[in-house]
């Protein structure tokens, strides 16, 4: 089959890919949109999971072209595998997924657990099973012990991978933001000790091109976090659909397997009318793009490491400690339940600076301390790790009092105002 994507171009995918793409558990991700509610913010931004596993498979065979061409062995085998893995990294996700289980730990994330083993005993691990390529591709997406050479499983799930190097194009083209890195880091990649590397030597001297490439990767994911994954209205729009799936989940209106079957405007949908007022109105209110505001905001700037890592275990960890303090600050407030809605995001590292590479020294990480560039990466892991914020929303019209109330109740002056 021939696609035309609008980032990659034309894409040819194997009559193996083909047929994955066709089943019903694939299909689904045509209604899954790859940024969640960040349309709210960027009207472009409803590109889907399904555009996208079409482009990390896409990515994934440019990054086994590269290191044939770098001299590594691979076979037609070991290619099908790493495509089909490709094409599959997301088939397990659900509508909103990284807020549902990101930023509010309802569930496992999609990348865990049980859902991949049951998606594989259906009519997915059938058509794997008829090319003799299920148990290896349950391997590179971690649902099977890993049977194959794990520099495999890197190209589909590593530092720097064809998911990441897929996303960050997509999302920064369809958000409209004019940013990119240059196709010379496909020549880059290498295998080091059964790891995928980015390979920053040449002739036994460093390559400082290639290092500025990795860099520039590294510098579109922080802004693309800071811009868009991070945006408050996304944060909030997202938040509010947390808390109506969390109510109708307290409630027994729905069931973790329920989502396999959902897509977001479906869940929407179910949010809208599963009979709990609470959870209607939340749905309702996102519909409408009538969002709860900022009431109390603080940062990394704010809340010193210690105290950030204790509220992370309090409010992100425990469903039960986050509805708690929602309930406080609601009677506090004279505000119904679900018009307190509690953002505590998990702390933020950017794992993509762990990349393995190999340099004149041998092989390290790129935030390791010897490499040359240490500085500059360190610099822009702390600007990463410093978009971490902690919110409250509530109602406009009892922003100023909530203020107040959370102020007096967290110990710390909101840095919103």
């Amino acid at each position: 089959m021939l696609l035309r994507d609008p980032i990659h171009g034309d894409i040819e995918l194997s009559p193996l890919e083909t047929t994955l793409l066709d089943l019903p558990v694939m299909q689904r991700l045509r209604g899954i949109k790859q940024l969640g509610t960040a349309y709210l913010v960027y009207p472009g931004a409803l590109h889907t999971r399904f555009d996208h596993s079409i482009g990390v498979c896409a990515v994934a065979h440019r990054i086994v072209e590269g290191l044939r061409r770098a001299g590594q062995p691979i076979s037609a085998e070991e290619e099908a595998a790493i495509g089909a893995a490709a094409l599959l990294h997301d088939v397990t996700h659900i509508p909103f997924g990284h807020t549902l289980e990101d930023e509010r730990r309802l569930f496992p994330r999609h990348d865990k657990g049980s859902r991949l083993s049951r998606i594989l005993a259906g009519e997915l691990g059938h058509a794997l099973a008829a090319q003799g390529l299920k148990e290896t591709v349950a391997g590179l997406l971690d649902a099977a012990p890993l049977t194959s050479p794990h520099w495999m499983r890197d190209i589909v799930s590593g530092a720097i991978d064809a998911d990441l190097l897929d996303y960050l194009r997509r999302d920064s083209f369809f958000a409209g933001l004019s940013h990119d890195y240059d196709d010379r880091i496909f020549r880059a990649f290498a295998v080091h000790d059964d790891r995928l590397v980015i390979r920053l030597v040449k002739h036994g001297m460093d390559r400082p091109d290639a290092r500025s490439e990795i860099i520039r990767v590294l510098r579109l994911r922080y802004f693309l976090t800071e811009r868009v994954y991070y945006h408050h209205t996304k944060v909030v729009a997202g938040a509010m659909i947390s808390k109506a799936v969390e109510l109708a989940l307290d409630h027994g209106l729905l069931r973790e397997e329920d989502f396999l079957s959902l897509n977001d405007w479906t869940l929407l949908e179910r949010l809208q009318t599963c009979g709990l007022p609470q959870a209607e109105a939340l749905a309702q209110r996102v519909q409408r793009r009538a969002l709860l505001k900022r009431a109390y905001v603080v940062s990394s700037r704010s809340v010193p490491a210690t105290l950030r890592t204790e509220w992370v275990a309090r409010h992100h960890a425990s469903r039960s400690n986050r509805a708690a303090a929602e309930r406080e600050i609601a009677h506090a407030l004279g505000l119904p339940f679900e018009d307190v809605v509690l953002y505590c995001p998990a702390l933020t590292v950017m794992k993509e600076a762990a990349v393995p590479i190999e340099n004149s020294r041998g092989l390290m990480h790129l935030n390791h301390p010897d490499d040359e560039a240490h500085g500059e990466i360190q610099a822009l892991q702390d600007r990463y790790a410093g978009l971490w914020r902690f919110f409250i929303f509530v109602p406009e019209a009892a922003v100023a009092k909530a203020g107040k109330v959370c102020e007096a109740l967290f110990g710390i002056q909101s840095e919103h105002r």
